[in-house]
């Protein structure tokens, strides 16, 4: 039977290199056959976009369709005839295929793929700052996919696409642009470059390992290859040690597992590179240095290392902090502060209880007359990781009126609040796992949440079901991760504090 390289497999390589191979020649019994409610989400909303995209674009020709051969004689019939929009017309050619959402007649007779897109067209842009954004790497990948069968069927002669984004916005992508300043070479010869690796796999002439990596755990497979990887003593279970790295350390070095890391000379792996730059590409002495301590904490102690005494502010008030956000939407609808004082501890959660700007805005304010109303440099806001910066300045332009540039620069400073993974946990720690996370490094001291199945991509699902049928329950669910997460935080500073206790 014919693998073909489609458009979802092209994307599932540039998530991860082996799960391409996986899928086809993997233990089946190891993957996870129901879908993860949180990509199940993602697509209802790329469907219910692309529903409301179509709806808006007038006459065009409708080729739905589950019998695929019946499809694409269909999608040449049409081209053929010169039809100005195409929906969801199948392509196919040699040992390709895919459905763009939709082909566009151009004046010159050939056609142009259209992928609709529940996202940006574009990414790293910044329209305060006049910063252009750049072609999405996996936009750029099946747009060629289709311009390439589109002109083995003789129906594209340039090598371009176009994707319709979140902001009904067209963005042209010319793939054989450059890639970057820095990478001369073209989206297209990058796609090429792709396409023969996905193609190895499929067919087998390439075999590939799994790779703990930040992608993992929306994956079907995460379960089956974290155990292969911990079995394996796979390099991967160092934090920050991704499938990259590992290659580099496996092709110089010739070493696969953790404990093979630990006997390492340092010294004299970089009087090797000093003499070739190609050796141990992007890893450098202070790289495998830091790599070398992970793999004996990992492999021997199995402790954490606090690699200096870290000093936290004495104030009344300590507030663990967490929102809860949905990026899909650009909508933050909780904000959760743990409270500890001298006094006793509570939990305090701002809501927004509707999926409108008034009532995101509502929540926010109440947030910010919290913090305002503390004692003047008495408290001191704990969170972890710098999403609630960013998301918090991006609040700021929304709702200006809530809080001004200046007083949510000054909440932030380091004397106000302090980011523990960016401050302490990267700078002055080192841990017997793979990830250091929240959840990795609170559940590691001992900490349990009370659902069974914690994370913010499940408390984005559950929101958006609140919003649905309103019930309680949800809503309590969400509150109580949120608590939980709060908690998680003190529990990680607390230790940082006093490892000793």
């Amino acid at each position: 039977m014919q693998k073909y390289i489609t458009p979802s497999k092209l994307y599932a390589y540039l998530q991860c290199e082996h799960r391409v191979w996986r899928d086809v020649y993997g233990p089946q019994d190891e993957k996870i056959k129901e879908t993860n409610p949180f990509v199940e989400m993602l697509w209802e909303k790329g469907i219910q976009h692309e529903e409301k995209v179509i709806a808006k674009l007038g006459e065009l020709l409708d080729l739905s369709s589950d019998d695929k051969n019946d499809q694409l004689t269909k999608t040449i019939e049409a081209m053929k005839a010169s039809t100005p929009l195409i929906y969801h017309g199948y392509l196919r050619s040699k040992n390709l295929a895919g459905e763009p959402d939709l082909l566009r007649l151009q004046s010159d007779g050939t056609y142009i793929p259209i992928d609709i897109k529940s996202g940006r067209g574009l990414e790293g842009e910044n329209e305060d700052d006049d910063v252009p954004g750049k072609p999405k790497t996996h936009y750029a990948v099946q747009l060629a996919l289709y311009v390439e069968i589109l002109t083995d069927l003789g129906f594209s002669r340039e090598h371009t696409g176009i994707i319709y984004d979140i902001d009904s916005q067209e963005t042209i992508y010319t793939l054989d642009s450059s890639m970057g300043p820095r990478t001369p070479s073209s989206w297209w010869q990058f796609y090429l470059k792709t396409k023969n690796a996905v193609a190895k796999l499929l067919a087998n002439e390439v075999q590939n390992d799994p790779a703990l990596g930040s992608p993992c755990k929306l994956c079907p497979w995460y379960d089956s290859c974290k155990h292969w990887s911990i079995e394996n003593h796979d390099l991967s279970t160092l934090f920050y040690l991704g499938r990259g790295k590992r290659t580099v350390l496996i092709n110089d070095l010739g070493i696969h597992r953790v404990e093979d890391l630990k006997n390492v000379d340092i010294e004299y792996e970089m009087a090797k590179k000093a003499k070739d730059k190609t050796y141990l590409y992007k890893i450098g002495k202070p790289t495998l240095s830091t790599l070398q301590k992970r793999a004996v904490i990992m492999a021997d102690t199995k402790k954490p290392v606090i690699y200096t005494p870290l000093e936290f502010p004495k104030v009344q008030y300590e507030l663990y902090f967490d929102i809860e956000d949905d990026p899909t939407q650009n909508f933050v609808y909780l904000h959760g502060v743990y409270e500890r004082t001298p006094k006793g501890e509570r939990f305090i959660p701002f809501v927004a209880k509707e999926k409108t700007p008034e009532a995101e805005e509502s929540a926010w304010k109440e947030f910010i007359n919290y913090i305002r109303a503390l004692p003047k440099d008495d408290w001191c806001l704990y969170y972890y990781s710098h999403h609630e910066v960013t998301t918090y300045k991006r609040m700021q332009k929304m709702y200006p009126d809530v809080i001004s540039v200046e007083e949510l620069e000054a909440m932030f400073t380091t004397s106000h609040a302090i980011d523990l993974y960016s401050h302490c946990i990267l700078k002055y720690t080192d841990w017997p796992l793979y990830s250091y996370s929240l959840k990795d490094i609170a559940k590691f001291l001992g900490f349990a949440w009370r659902d069974k199945t914690p994370s913010g991509a499940l408390s984005i699902q559950w929101f958006n079901e609140y919003l649905k049928d309103s019930d309680p329950a949800k809503l309590k669910r969400i509150v109580e991760y949120n608590e939980d997460d709060c908690k998680a935080t003190m529990v990680i500073k607390d230790y940082l504090a006093n490892p000793s206790l």
